[in-house]
């Protein structure tokens, strides 16, 4: 399995931006599926966006346009660049990986899951 790991996380102004990382560990990182989901307080935990191991991406449609997710293998690392940020992405995100390389938008394609970071966006 993977290890992962976020960073980058903080408080934001809204309309600001923050990018997200999320190192992994392994050989194989450049063949999994990798996700970012988030859990705001008193909510349960959703899809944000994911990409595949050829590059195929996909978002929530709540962040499309705003948020951008990529990777670079050869650092083990996925990124969520979050633009025109909103109080109303205030949450924990979380990275995951599957072993599954496809972009999937529902959890249990996922094996592996980071501690999560927050992100709070101030109005």
């Amino acid at each position: 399995q993977v290890q992962l790991v976020e960073s980058g996380g903080g408080l934001v102004q809204a309309g600001g931006s923050l990018r997200l990382s999320c190192a992994g560990s392994g050989r194989t990182f450049s063949s999994y599926g990798l996700g970012w989901f988030r859990q705001a307080p008193g909510k349960e935990r959703e899809f944000v966006a994911a990409i595949s191991s050829k590059g195929n991406n996909a978002y929530a449609d709540s962040v499309k346009g705003r948020f951008t997710i990529s990777r670079e293998d050869a650092k083990n690392t996925v990124y969520l660049q979050m633009d025109r940020l909103q109080a109303e992405d205030t949450a924990i995100y979380y990275c995951a990986a599957s072993y599954y390389g496809g972009t999937w938008s529902h959890e249990s394609p996922y094996s592996s899951w980071g501690q999560g970071t927050q992100v709070t966006v101030s109005s």
